[in-house]
């Protein structure tokens, strides 16, 4: 076992609860390990339901295509709980990594705190010891409790699309929801509102007027569409004329807008509007509509059969992953499925009715929280879609495999899925720690 692992699966005990949302913990921790969060460069601190991950991924490749050092704080990791932290856009190293856990568990003693706030903590520690030149952070569940909201004045903070998700924790009504992830916003600091319902943008309005924070909002003060292949932003500073973004599907024009946005609003003369062009042509993410190319996995299928992968994981994600599948060259599609008993399964598969044609179930390995194979076959089935449950990836590939002619593969329904798919088509060895929601 890795000595970052078995620190990482000491800071699991420390509190009962996973998820436990406040800031005094957070506050307390940083007092003890001298408020680092006070000394981070430049913020864009980035928020919501879905597209937080893709519109950070195209402010840092925009930042680095300008030649800026950018660190970035994700979460949750696929595979390695060093993804999480990169300083000055290299991954934490192992070495740096588990000093910094056992400097924050030294500090901490035996206090209570969870998971995801002492590890934003470390974080917080190594990004002020690197000079860089921004810090995109993303928020890792809601907003306004968030270990992340201790930053009080951001260079410019994010809303991406919101919907439905963590309801347990945020709020029943999209309203309330909506209210938790517009804690970001601070007085005096641009806030970037992408797309959203009438009742979501409504409500996220309200809270910047009560907080004093300038809104820039999605099809009022800037748009961002396709035309004839092309991305086309338009602001009150002018139009610009972009590649589209490398990652595919239509939903990506929506994220591009927010992350072009939140990059104009930093007024900063080093970013040009090349540098914004080289970036979206050159921004990669994984398990966001991911093409998977040569790895362990091809061996299961024919070289003509096509395999994506997408970490979506709730209704509003089905609904874009969908249209993305529509708009693709037309060609039989088949998904890989697996999911948490977190999530709401039917409304997730609800949206593949007519576009894939079966369904291979999957009890995500070594979950705890997995929803069983035989119970998504169940759920496929009352959607209208036929499904058939899978012992494991590789038998599902298999069975995929006698298909003809070839088909489209996407894999889907959870991150924990996207994980697993990752490292065994990589061959590299996961984190022990698991990736998603430890917070």
């Amino acid at each position: 076992m890795a000595r970052s692992d078995a620190i990482l699966m000491r800071l699991l005990s420390l509190h009962p609860k996973i998820i436990d949302l406040s800031l005094d913990r957070m506050f307390s921790i940083l007092e003890k390990l001298g408020n680092p969060h006070l000394r981070l460069p430049p913020v864009i601190h980035i928020a919501g339901t879905n597209g937080k991950g893709s519109t950070l991924a195209m402010c840092l490749a925009i930042l680095e295509a300008a030649g800026l050092k950018v660190h970035t704080y994700t979460s949750p990791h696929l595979v390695r709980f060093h993804e999480r932290i990169r300083v000055a856009g290299e991954l934490i190293s192992e070495e740096a990594l588990s000093a910094l856990l056992e400097e924050c568990e030294a500090a901490n003693g035996a206090e209570p705190i969870t998971f995801f706030e002492i590890t934003t903590a470390a974080a917080f520690v190594a990004f002020t010891r690197t000079p860089a030149d921004y810090l995109l952070l993303e928020v890792g569940l809601g907003g306004r409790l968030d270990a992340t909201n201790v930053i009080d004045h951001p260079a410019v903070s994010v809303i991406t699309s919101i919907g439905l998700d963590h309801q347990q924790y945020l709020g029943e009504t999209i309203e309330e929801i909506a209210c938790e992830k517009a804690g970001i916003l601070k007085r005096g600091c641009v806030g970037i509102l992408g797309a959203q319902s009438p009742e979501v943008r409504e409500e996220i309005e309200h809270v910047a007027l009560r907080v004093a924070a300038p809104l820039k909002i999605a099809n009022q003060d800037w748009q961002s569409f396709e035309q004839h292949g092309r991305l086309v932003f338009q602001d009150e500073d002018g139009l610009l004329d972009l590649p589209l973004p490398a990652l595919k599907g239509p939903h990506q024009i929506d994220n591009a807008g927010n992350a072009i946005a939140a990059i104009r609003a930093l007024r900063d003369a080093r970013i040009s509007d090349d540098a914004i062009a080289i970036g979206l042509k050159d921004v990669t993410w994984p398990a966001r509509l991911q093409n998977l190319g040569s790895g362990r996995l091809r061996k299961y299928v024919s070289a003509e059969t096509e395999l994506w992968l997408d970490g979506g994981h709730n209704g509003p994600a089905g609904v874009v992953l969908s249209q993305s599948l529509r708009d693709m060259p037309k060609r039989n599609t088949v998904m890989i499925w697996g999911m948490l008993n977190s999530k709401h399964a039917g409304e997730f598969i609800a949206n593949f009715k007519n576009v894939v044609s079966h369904v291979y179930t999957l009890t995500i390995p070594d979950e705890v929280n997995a929803i069983s194979g035989a119970d998504l076959t169940q759920i496929s089935m009352d959607n209208g879609i036929q499904a058939t449950a899978a012992v494991s990836l590789e038998k599902a590939l298999e069975q995929i495999s006698l298909l003809k002619p070839a088909p489209r593969v996407i894999i889907c329904g959870s991150l924990y899925l996207a994980g697993h798919v990752l490292a065994n088509h990589s061959g590299e060895t996961p984190s022990m720690v698991s990736g998603a929601a430890k917070r």
